[in-house]
């Protein structure tokens, strides 16, 4: 099961900064997107801003990175996840559908994808000289690789198909009117749906978020990110 390290906490730590750096981004970015296609609700929220309290779930934002957190401190290094309070959006504001639906759901995403291929580029970059990142990660390039597989993670994580995260407003177009407005409505049990996620169908699901966040951050960064977060 793993066993309490200095560097399996300090990887928590850096993990735990990570997504804050990344959920930041990823709602103001979001609110912004929306704003800017002619929704005011953002505004009006007050989530156009990078304040925590704005965006701070306590389940989703707080109780999952926590536990997720205490995993990596004992390197077990589960796959990143966290979640917002729902945006509040009113698609009736958009002019042009579906395409500003799909702009304002694939906003957060795109930046947290934006800075994991950023961190990853920099960990490359801070790597050692003359030799594979690999071989004998500094602390600066091991806490880049936190920041790029833990955004790649958030990026992919948020297109999942499940009713509150981005991904399911853009499956939403896709249903019939009827049908849809139900699948949207489901958004107010994404705490109970994350548990089912994590715990019931989590080896499967986690597996698949794991794969597809590494393949990002190993892109962007040059070397396979889990192996260098183990290194110890």
């Amino acid at each position: 099961m793993g066993n309490f390290t200095a560097h399996g906490v300090l990887l928590a730590v850096e993990m735990l900064a990570a997504l804050f750096v990344g959920m930041t981004a990823r709602e103001y970015a979001r609110a912004w997107m929306t704003a800017k296609l002619g929704d005011p609700t953002p505004r009006l929220w007050g989530r156009i801003t990078m304040r925590t309290k704005a965006w701070f779930d306590p389940f989703g934002s707080g109780l999952i990175p926590a536990l997720i957190a205490i995993l990596w401190a004992v390197q077990i290094l589960v796959v990143p996840t966290a979640y917002a309070k729902p945006a509040p959006v009113d698609p009736s504001y958009f002019k042009r559908q579906p395409r500003d639906t799909v702009l304002a759901s694939m906003a957060g995403p795109v930046a947290n994808l934006v800075l994991s291929i950023l961190a990853g580029l920099a960990a490359r970059i801070a790597g050692v000289p003359g030799g594979p990142l690999l071989a004998r990660p500094s602390a600066l390039t091991t806490f880049l690789v936190v920041i790029s597989y833990t955004n790649a993670a958030l990026f992919v994580f948020h297109l999942l198909p499940i009713p509150g995260l981005d991904g399911a407003r853009m499956v939403a177009l896709l249903l019939p009117p009827n049908i849809r407005d139900t699948y949207r409505n489901f958004d107010r049990y994404l705490p109970l749906m994350m548990l089912l996620v994590i715990f019931l169908i989590g080896g499967l699901t986690l597996t698949f978020l794991d794969a597809l966040a590494g393949a990002v951050c190993g892109a962007a960064s040059g070397a396979p990110c889990r192996a260098v977060l183990s290194i110890g």
